[in-house]
């Protein structure tokens, strides 16, 4: 495979997982507005959801752009961030709000990093569909009021923020590491070596993560 045809493959595999992501997204956010404390935080959480197809179908021209077929390369990462979801998913509003922020803010900057290594198409569709900006008021908002208003909501929320980053950092690494194509693309072109890539990007996924959890109000 010539290196042009490598990194197309690259690409349509970081499309079908972001794709996937952005598929699962919508439903786990149309799910939890089920959760919402009034209609109005249940209207914005369905709001949230969608936006997130709108996004699944942004990546999903994108992935036919390039030649691609979108359920084929989402195929892939059905099972892995099924299982993902079903190990974490929400009881309880805040959870889920935590969920959406914690969770998906760290798998969408470790997406960004690997678009750092694609096409400049690819990777800007990828930046577009994965700003958190839309809905991290929000979110930071409600949590913050929650804990004000019971400060045992913050250490219980602090617990579920850590075991989200810890099965997510799981399901980073296995995608990184298990599907060759996406793989590749950490063997870029300049004197980097794919660990030192990976390890650097992984010190940047936690320090993000602290961010955000500091953002709640929550100790990481």
């Amino acid at each position: 495979m010539g290196e042009e045809s490598s990194r197309t493959a690259g690409a349509l595999e970081l499309l079908g997982a972001v794709a996937y992501g952005e598929l699962a997204a919508f439903d786990r956010l149309a799910d939890d507005a089920r959760l919402a404390p009034d209609l109005p935080d249940r209207v914005q959480m369905t709001g949230m959801a969608a936006a997130q197809f709108e996004h699944f179908s942004l990546v999903s021209n994108r992935i036919g752009a390039l030649g691609g077929d979108v359920l084929a390369v989402m195929e892939p990462y059905h099972r892995p961030f099924d299982e993902f979801h079903g190990l974490t998913r929400p009881k309880t509003w805040h959870e889920g709000l935590v969920k959406a922020y914690i969770g998906d803010g760290l798998a969408a900057d470790f997406y960004r990093e690997v678009a750092e290594m694609v096409d400049v198409d690819t990777r800007e569709v990828v930046h577009q569909v994965l700003a958190e900006e839309v809905y991290a008021d929000f979110v930071v908002d409600r949590v913050r009021s929650a804990i004000e208003d019971d400060p045992d909501i913050g250490g219980r929320l602090a617990l579920w923020g850590r075991r989200l980053v810890g099965e997510a950092m799981s399901q980073a690494q296995r995608v990184a590491t298990e599907r060759p194509a996406l793989a590749a693309l950490f063997a870029g072109p300049d004197a980097e070596s794919p660990l030192v890539r990976i390890s650097r990007m992984t010190a940047q996924l936690v320090q993000n993560h602290t961010a955000r959890m500091a953002r709640l109000g929550l100790s990481s």
